[in-house]
């Protein structure tokens, strides 16, 4: 968003192909509109719970959903509602589906011990970590992260703050957009942490 706005600064007018001019606010609705693809292409790079917790969390947030209509997506997903239950981030209970806050997660998870670890539960714990424990606790948990699982957890971390954006959800962008701004520090303290286990283990 910065550089395309920036265009702005260095010309006098910004044209559309008609010979229209474009404003700001039409710009940013592009840029958006753009990003808000590219982000959803990325989608198809997570795993099939995940899949089904973004598709269900731009419809329903962390709100409850019939069962009936969550059942019909976990098949489109390539899951379950019983498999999604399993994994940790959603409740059936009642005809009724949610996805679990991570105000209710279990503070001591391991993804080294999941044995149907996903990205969205990465990305809702380790918001558990920064907003409990700050930079530091995310660091311990990133350290013990796969790279690939933490480099998707990142990019859904953004994707559910432009979501949150466009909805007005303000909470939840909070939590996202931490995530995603403390992102390079944690990672760096996860580096130091797996440095300092590696150098432990040699002495």
């Amino acid at each position: 968003i910065g550089p395309g706005m920036a265009v702005y600064s260095r010309y006098s007018n910004i044209l559309e192909p008609n010979g229209q001019r474009l404003t700001v606010r039409t710009a940013l609705q592009l840029i958006n509109q753009v990003l808000d693809e590219h982000l959803a292409e990325q989608e198809g790079h997570l795993d099939a719970d995940s899949r089904f917790a973004v598709a269900w969390f731009e419809q329903y947030g962390f709100n409850q959903g019939e069962f009936g209509t969550a059942d019909v997506l976990a098949r489109a997903k390539n899951t379950s509602v019983a498999g999604l239950v399993s994994a940790g981030i959603a409740e059936s209970s009642a005809g009724k589906v949610r996805l679990i806050e991570w105000e209710e997660l279990d503070p001591g998870w391991n993804p080294a011990d999941d044995n149907r670890p996903t990205v969205w539960e990465a990305t809702h714990h380790l918001i558990e970590r920064i907003n409990v424990h700050g930079e530091e606790g995310a660091a311990m948990l990133l350290a013990k992260m796969k790279p690939e699982l933490a480099a998707d957890a990142r990019q859904l971390a953004y994707r559910l703050y432009v979501i949150c954006e466009r909805k007005g959800w303000s909470t939840h962008a909070r939590d996202y957009n931490g995530l995603v701004v403390s992102w390079s520090n944690s990672q760096e303290k996860a580096t130091e942490f797996k440095q300092s286990y590696q150098q432990g283990k040699l002495l």
